[in-house]
């Protein structure tokens, strides 16, 4: 009995197919992908809108296929293309974490100092240059969006306020902030008392658009004692760690050997 390398759906229930290869090696979930052309009307409904490759559990039946079949691909090459035709619209790459910056914060006193309700001093503290390296690739950026301001005016018979309110891009310290852009929306509300008239409110809110690097910075403490003569001095080292995400190409050549490979073991 041959086992088809097969594009498929979930079932109507959400599930993986029963007809799925269950033997060791065989593969399900691969390279998910929309089943449904943008701007047309959907062929596939949810849970079944999105494409999966797997392993069937036997020959395709030329009679008639069971619900959430969509194809076979008969040879690597294929497995290839389609691969590269779903990793380009989903915008593949390869992600690697790398440590590019590394230093240290040492503090060092008697325990006595480091026992203080209120410090006042016999703490010293030594910092070590950061250590730099560089990853493979390019360095990955991430897109944001975030209300950065918000001005109420509030216009009265008997006056005029403004109340602004501030929030700051925040991002990692070692990152970088770049392709900044604002926009601008304007919200007018207006209300009449007996009493008081007719009060208007204009609130304008400032929509701040940016990308940054993916760097993140971390912490870490280590403490050390020493006793000598019966004196006790304390050390704590800071590490402070930064790590880079850098994006490399995706090997389409090597996803579809992998592929191919447990696909001709499972039928060998």
């Amino acid at each position: 009995m041959a086992h088809p390398l097969i594009k498929y759906t979930l079932t109507k229930q959400g599930r993986q197919p029963e007809w799925l290869c269950n033997e060791a090696g065989a593969f399900k979930g691969e390279h998910g992908t929309p089943a449904n052309k943008a701007g047309k009307l959907p062929r596939f409904g949810a849970p079944q809108d999105t494409i999966y490759l797997g392993i069937g559990c036997g020959d395709v039946d030329p009679d008639g296929t069971p619900d959430g079949y969509v194809g076979s691909i008969t040879s690597k090459a294929d497995l290839q293309a389609y691969i590269s035709e779903v990793g380009s619209a989903a915008g593949y790459k390869v992600v690697t974490a790398t440590v590019t910056g590394v230093s240290t914060e040492t503090t060092t006193g008697l325990s006595t100092a480091w026992n203080q309700t209120e410090y006042s001093g016999g703490l010293s503290t030594s910092t070590t240059s950061k250590h730099v390296t560089s990853g493979v690739g390019t360095v990955a950026t991430i897109s944001g969006s975030a209300v950065t301001k918000v001005v109420v005016v509030t216009d009265t018979p008997s006056g005029s306020t403004t109340v602004t309110t501030d929030t700051p891009i925040v991002i990692d310290a070692a990152s970088t902030l770049s392709g900044v852009s604002t926009s601008d929306s304007v919200g007018i509300v207006t209300t009449t008392d007996e009493i008081s008239g007719v009060t208007t409110t204009t609130t304008t809110t400032s929509t701040t658009s940016f990308t940054y690097t993916d760097v993140t910075t971390s912490r870490s403490t280590s403490t050390s004692s020493t006793t000598t003569d019966g004196v006790t001095t304390r050390t704590d080292t800071v590490t402070i760690t930064e790590t880079t995400n850098y994006e490399t190409s995706y090997d389409y050549p090597a996803e579809a050997t992998r592929l191919w490979d447990l696909y001709e073991a499972v039928n060998a």
